[in-house]
C-alpha cells in the first residue's frame, strides 16, 4: 500500500468504549507505522490529548459519561486542538448523525465496522504533510 509509507510517525488517538474496536484500529494503525494512543471514553481522551497532542483523533459517538459529540465539541473549543482533525466513528450511518457530527466540528465520519483500508485512507487524508 503506497500511502502507508506516508503514515510513519503519525500520532493517532482512537477513542472508543469497545475494546475490540480499539484493538483492531490499533493493529491496523501500528502496521502502517502510526503511533497509537487509546482512550476508553471522552474523559480519558481529554486528559491524554493534552499530554500527547495527537495529529488525528478517531472518536466513537456512543460512549458512556461523555459521548462522541460532546468530546468532539470540547476538543474543537480548545484553541490548542481546534485544528486537530476529528473523525467520528459510528455504527449509525444516518444523515442526521453525520450532520450532528459536522455541527460539533468533526472533519469526517467513518462507519463501523471499518476496514483497514478505510481507516488508513482517513488517516492519510489528514496526515500532517511534514511527517516523513
Amino acid at each position: 500500500m503506497a500511502e502507508a509509507a506516508n503514515l510513519r510517525g503519525v500520532k493517532v488517538m482512537v477513542i472508543d468504549d469497545s475494546n475490540t474496536i480499539r484493538r483492531s484500529a490499533e493493529i491496523f494503525l501500528v502496521q502502517a507505522g502510526c503511533q497509537v494512543l487509546l482512550a476508553e471514553d471522552g474523559f480519558d481522551a481529554l486528559a491524554k490529548i493534552a499530554d500527547h497532542q495527537p495529529d488525528i483523533i478517531f472518536c466513537d459517538i456512543m460512549m458512556p459519561r461523555l459521548d462522541g459529540y460532546q468530546t468532539c465539541a470540547l476538543i474543537k473549543k480548545n484553541t490548542r486542538f481546534r485544528l486537530t482533525p476529528v473523525i467520528m466513528l459510528s455504527s449509525k450511518d444516518g444523515l442526521f448523525d453525520r450532520a450532528r457530527g459536522r455541527m460539533v466540528g468533526s472533519d469526517q465520519y467513518l462507519t463501523k465496522p471499518f476496514t483497514k483500508d478505510s481507516l488508513l485512507q482517513a488517516v492519510a487524508s489528514f496526515a500532517p504533510q511534514q511527517v516523513q
